[in-house]
């Protein structure tokens, strides 16, 4: 896959397949999109977005996605499409009106000689234009347009929408079972207070440097890593550490049978199950023999998910 950091940068004399979105979570929704392109043997190409237009467009909503905008590289990759696109959203591209981003874009400039679009797809000024109006547009600029219908999962519409609220739940499962892959994140590991390390829960302070990026809702969770080329499971806390005395947001992983300095490398972190809230403790060694609890259910559901695999 060819990565092109605007339209600008897109040069392709064949005819082209286009899908275009922002793709946040390139969950299996998204993924059906993805793999429709690659049937018709024309140069397939993905055009998304960043920042989010709604960061734009709506600067003071603290808006979470996701992926960063790595990871949605990273993700897209895996459809294998020829050219990915990434496009910074502007005012000058959210004022563009419909048929002007269409001759203009879609078709001068990316020559499409076909656009796949999700059932919901709405495009140009203020969202204005809707799937009937690309239709009309294929009419007049010579372009096929089909429409991937709704996937349904237990009979839900998959969206974005669901999977963040599913994420800032907790809900890692349903948000796995929308994604097609488990949540993650990724930071480097820091230097941290070390009180882990004297109680017997050592753990890996992990910074995530994307304000952007969505984080789940505080608490205590099973999670895994794969560390040179190796899988380590361990139980992650998110919060503010009520039961110490520091001040500040923290994201600590306790790995299970590792024993590595894991200092300044960047960890991938995939959110496998919620255990607890996180909650104040009357002392530290109340703290510890949680933790031990904490410990003792991941061992447990560790074990249940090898037994089902």
């Amino acid at each position: 896959m060819i990565i092109h950091h605007s339209l600008y940068e897109y040069a392709n004399d064949k005819p082209s397949v286009l899908t275009i979105g922002t793709f946040d979570g390139v969950h299996l929704g998204h993924q059906k999109v993805l793999n429709r392109l690659k049937k018709d043997g024309l140069s397939s190409v993905v055009l998304t977005f960043f920042p989010h237009p709604r960061m734009v467009l709506f600067p003071k909503e603290d808006i979470k996605l996701i992926q960063t905008i790595t990871e949605r590289c990273e993700a897209l990759a895996q459809s294998k499409v020829d050219h990915l696109i990434i496009h910074p959203f502007d005012i000058d591209l959210a004022n563009l009106g419909a048929e002007d981003f269409v001759k203009n874009i879609l078709v001068d400039k990316l020559q499409i000689k076909k656009i796949i679009v999700g059932y919901d797809h709405r495009f140009g000024k203020n969202r204005s234009a809707n799937f009937d109006d690309l239709v009309n547009f294929g009419k007049k600029y010579h372009f096929e347009v089909e429409k991937i219908e709704a996937k349904e999962v237990d009979e839900q519409t998959i969206s974005s929408t669901k999977i963040r609220r599913a994420i800032q739940n907790g809900d890692m499962q349903l948000a796995k079972d929308y994604l097609g892959f488990l949540f993650s994140i990724s930071g480097e590991v820091t230097k941290g207070k070390s009180l882990g390390r004297t109680i017997g829960f050592p753990t890996a302070n992990i910074v995530v440097k994307e304000a952007y990026k969505l984080l789940p809702k505080k608490g205590v969770y099973l999670v895994q890593s794969l560390i040179n080329h190796q899988n380590y499971f361990g139980m992650l806390n998110i919060g503010h550490n009520p039961t110490t005395d520091f001040s500040g947001f923290f994201i600590e992983v306790y790995f299970f049978d590792l024993d590595l300095d894991l200092y300044r490398q960047t960890l991938k972190i995939e959110f496998i199950d919620f255990l607890r809230d996180e909650q104040k403790f009357e002392s530290i060694d109340a703290l510890k023999s949680q933790l031990q609890k904490d410990k003792k259910a991941c061992l447990k559901k560790i074990k249940e998910l090898s037994l089902s695999s």
